[in-house]
C-alpha cells in the first residue's frame, strides 16, 4: 500500500480532477460559476473549465450562460452501482416489515471509504426533520450504522480509519475524539448494536445492527431512526432492538439462500 499522499503509477489524476469537479455540486450549491468550481476544486480556471465543457459535451452538467449544473444523466452513475448490488433488493421487503411494524424510519447502508451509503430507505409514517434519500452520504464516525460497520472491522483497521476520516462537529453531541470513538466501537463490537444519539442530526436517534454474510462479515448494516421525543434510549434498546436484530437476521437469510 502506498504511504499516505502517495499515489499508486496507474493513479490517473485527471480522473480524480474530473470527479472532484462533479463532487464540487452540493444541495446547497447546485448552481456554481467557473470561478466557484476552480476555487472549490483548487483547480486553475483553465482546467476547471476544460472539465466543465468535457462533462457538458458528455451531457452531465449544463451551462446557462453564467452558471453550470448537474443534469439528471449522472444519476446514471449512481444507479449502475445501486443496481449491481443484491442487497437492497433483498432488503427492501424486511426495511417494509420493520418500518410499519415500528412506524419510523428504517434504512440499510453500506460503509464506501470513510462514509456511510443509504442503498435502501423506507419511511414508516413519521416525519423526519432531516430527510435522507437513497444515495445520500454520512460521515460513517458519527452513525450508528457506520459504527455497526467499523465494529465489523479489526481493530488496526478502526485506527487506520479514523486516523484519514475528518472528525468534525456536526452537531454539540458528536463524538470527535479518536480516542473515545475507539471506546465506543469496541464497546459496539462487544455488544453487537449501536446507538446514535443526536450526533449526526439535533434532535434525531438511530439504532443499527449489522448485517453479515456467510464468512462472516459485516456488509451493511440496516437502522431505525426517530426524533428524539419518540425514541428514548431505554425503548429503543427494549422495544426495537429485537425487531433489529430479527430484521437483519431475516436479511442474512435471504441473502445465503440467493447465493
Amino acid at each position: 500500500m502506498p504511504a499516505p499522499g502517495e499515489r499508486e503509477d496507474h493513479h490517473v489524476q485527471a480522473l480524480q480532477r474530473g470527479l472532484a469537479v462533479l463532487r464540487a455540486f452540493d444541495p446547497g450549491s447546485p448552481r456554481l460559476t467557473l470561478t466557484e468550481v476552480a476555487r472549490r476544486t483548487g483547480l486553475a480556471r483553465a482546467a476547471a473549465r476544460r472539465f466543465l465543457l468535457t462533462l457538458l459535451d458528455l451531457g452531465y452538467v449544463q451551462f446557462d450562460g453564467r452558471t453550470f449544473a448537474l443534469r439528471p444523466r449522472l444519476l446514471e452513475l449512481g444507479n449502475a452501482y445501486l443496481s449491481s448490488l443484491r442487497l437492497p433488493e433483498i432488503a427492501l421487503a424486511h426495511l417494509e416489515a420493520l418500518a410499519e411494524k415500528v412506524r419510523e424510519t428504517a434504512s440499510l447502508t453500506v460503509l464506501d471509504a470513510f462514509d456511510v451509503l443509504y442503498v435502501g430507505r423506507v419511511n414508516g409514517g413519521r416525519i423526519l426533520s432531516e430527510s435522507i434519500a437513497v444515495g445520500a452520504r454520512a460521515p460513517a464516525y458519527a452513525t450508528s450504522t457506520g459504527r455497526v460497520m467499523l465494529a465489523g472491522s479489526s481493530p488496526a483497521e478502526v485506527a487506520d480509519h479514523l486516523s484519514r476520516a475528518d472528525l468534525r462537529s456536526l452537531t454539540e453531541a458528536t463524538i470527535v475524539d479518536p480516542r473515545e470513538l475507539t471506546e465506543e466501537i469496541d464497546r459496539v463490537r462487544r455488544q453487537g448494536w449501536a446507538i446514535a444519539d443526536q450526533e449526526l442530526f439535533d434532535d434525531m436517534r438511530s439504532i443499527a445492527a449489522p448485517v453479515r454474510d456467510d464468512r462472516p462479515s459485516v456488509v451493511a448494516a440496516v437502522n431505525l431512526s426517530a426524533h428524539v421525543t419518540r425514541a428514548p434510549v431505554e425503548v429503543m434498546r427494549r422495544e426495537w432492538l429485537p425487531e433489529l436484530l430479527a430484521t437483519a437476521a431475516r436479511i442474512e437469510a435471504d441473502l445465503e439462500h440467493s447465493g
